[in-house]
């Protein structure tokens, strides 16, 4: 919360499922019923209704699941992995990728996913951030380029390095045109 109770820019979200995909069952059921009348003959209008009715059910249960389980939220204070909040005063810096030609694992790569889940969900890739207190652990998103990126945006924010001087620090001989001026 950034002024009396306020609630935080959010910097960066993921839904972890839409509320759109209950349709999919129940519309398939439809294109069927709309098929069967148009072709005349017998409608099986309960079978059509039970299919739907179910299917809808399911994937309303499963996407509650995803929205609660597997959506990530960031903001100028916190990162939500999931059910699981980590304060962004707790993140001391957001490691780099793995080198892709190395045979060897980073350490972060067997630490422990954010998140109440085991692991990190499949079709989301991990990243390693080590904490404060030394320990690592894994956030974790669908887009992790564009998570990664604001995170540290976030954190150099939060620690009074602006981003425009980040940027130039990362650059060839940053160091020395700023030793320039």
């Amino acid at each position: 919360m950034s002024e009396a109770g306020a609630p935080a820019a959010v910097l960066f979200a993921e839904p972890g499922a839409r509320w759109r995909t209950i349709a999919y069952g129940p519309a398939l059921c439809g294109i069927i019923l709309v098929l069967e009348l148009i072709r005349g003959g017998d409608v099986h209008w309960f079978g059509l209704v039970f299919c739907a009715v179910l299917l809808g059910g399911f994937v309303w249960l499963q996407v509650i699941a995803g929205r609660r389980h597997i959506s990530v939220e960031l903001t100028g204070d916190t990162l939500r992995e999931g059910t699981e909040v980590v304060s962004l005063s707790t993140i001391a810096e957001v490691l780099p990728e793995p080198d892709e030609q190395s045979w060897d694992d980073e350490d972060w790569e067997s630490a422990r996913a954010l998140g109440e889940l085991t692991g990190v969900p499949r079709r989301r890739k991990g990243f390693g951030l080590k904490l404060r207190d030394g320990s690592l652990v894994q956030a974790w998103a669908r887009d992790h380029r564009t998570l990664r990126a604001e995170l540290t945006a976030a954190l150099e924010r939060r620690a009074g390095v602006p981003a425009e001087s980040a940027v130039e620090l990362d650059k060839p001989g940053g160091d020395e045109e700023k030793e320039a001026r």
